[in-house]
């Protein structure tokens, strides 16, 4: 997912994908644990798309804040 994509979702929006995301996340982990993963660059591409949500959630956070 494009940043410019996560910006444009609402905070509940964002909320729900973090959730899903981390789901992918513990999904992808369990079946490269099993060896059955093709790409393991899924692990770390879906790793940086949770780190974009949480960072753009954050920044909605400050402004609101100030």
């Amino acid at each position: 997912m494009d940043i410019k994509e996560i910006r444009e979702l609402s905070a509940s929006e964002l909320e729900k994908a973090i959730k899903e995301q981390k789901e992918t996340l513990f999904n992808l982990r369990f079946q490269h644990s099993v060896n059955q993963l093709d790409n393991p660059m899924k692990i770390v591409e879906t790793r940086k798309t949770i780190a974009r949500m949480l960072t753009v959630l954050r920044e909605r956070q400050i402004a609101e804040s100030r």
